[in-house]
């Protein structure tokens, strides 16, 4: 019994060392073939936070992203993807009965996209990308103003990319997205005052849609 658990660690090992092997040639294969491609990324964004009118005061609050990025070209003319890691801080202020709160997002995104691009001769390019993200909060979740009004950011959430941009002289880029928000963002319980005698808690749930424009240089 224990010699066939040996064995079956023994192949696992050997398997998966395997695999990363594949994947290391396979990547500096494309690179040296000129397919892969890896760079850095930075933003702004423009968020478009959906939420109860009463609630929201300001909609649109500026945010920045950055981090390493790459993108992989396909034999098929015109056709590749791109995938991201990138440290994503959001900032949203909303005003409630008099009292006003900041909310302060910071994530860890991991954008992957689809992308066709058209040559505008040798020096230029233009690029329409398409897909899902994926998001990890890694700062506070937790918010209130006001003696019982809090708003609550979920630990993750599911968005989805659409854009357009430009490549030049094969290293820059420049991209415009909307990033959609597919569920919930974040909730908030507020305290109203419409039973004097004990006051109601009304809750409420929020999504965070952005604009995004982005600068790249892929080295």
């Amino acid at each position: 019994m224990r010699l066939s658990y040996l064995i079956l660690i023994f192949k696992k090992k050997h398997i998966t060392g395997a695999l990363l092997f594949l994947c290391t040639f396979v990547s500096l294969s494309a690179h040296a073939d000129g397919l892969l491609k890896l760079g850095i990324k930075g933003g702004v964004d423009a968020n478009v936070f959906h939420f109860d009118k009463e609630v929201l005061d300001k909609s649109n609050q500026i945010g920045w992203f950055a981090g390493p990025t790459m993108k992989l070209s396909f034999p098929l003319e015109g056709l590749g993807f791109d995938a991201s890691i990138l440290y994503d801080y959001r900032l949203t202020r909303i005003d409630y009965a008099l009292m006003r709160s900041r909310i302060k997002q910071e994530q860890l995104v991991f954008p992957v996209n689809v992308r066709y691009s058209i040559g505008l001769g040798e020096l230029a390019s233009v690029f329409i990308f398409a897909g899902p993200q994926i998001a990890f909060n890694i700062g506070g979740k937790d918010f209130q103003w006001g003696e019982e009004n809090t708003y609550k950011l979920e630990n993750s959430n599911l968005s989805v990319n659409i854009g357009f941009g430009i490549t030049a002289f094969k290293h820059l880029q420049v991209s415009a997205n909307y990033n959609i928000a597919c569920g919930r963002t974040g909730s908030a319980t507020l305290k109203t005052i419409t039973d004097a005698v004990k006051p109601v808690k009304d809750e409420k749930d929020s999504r965070n849609n952005t604009w995004q424009l982005g600068l790249a240089y892929f080295f």
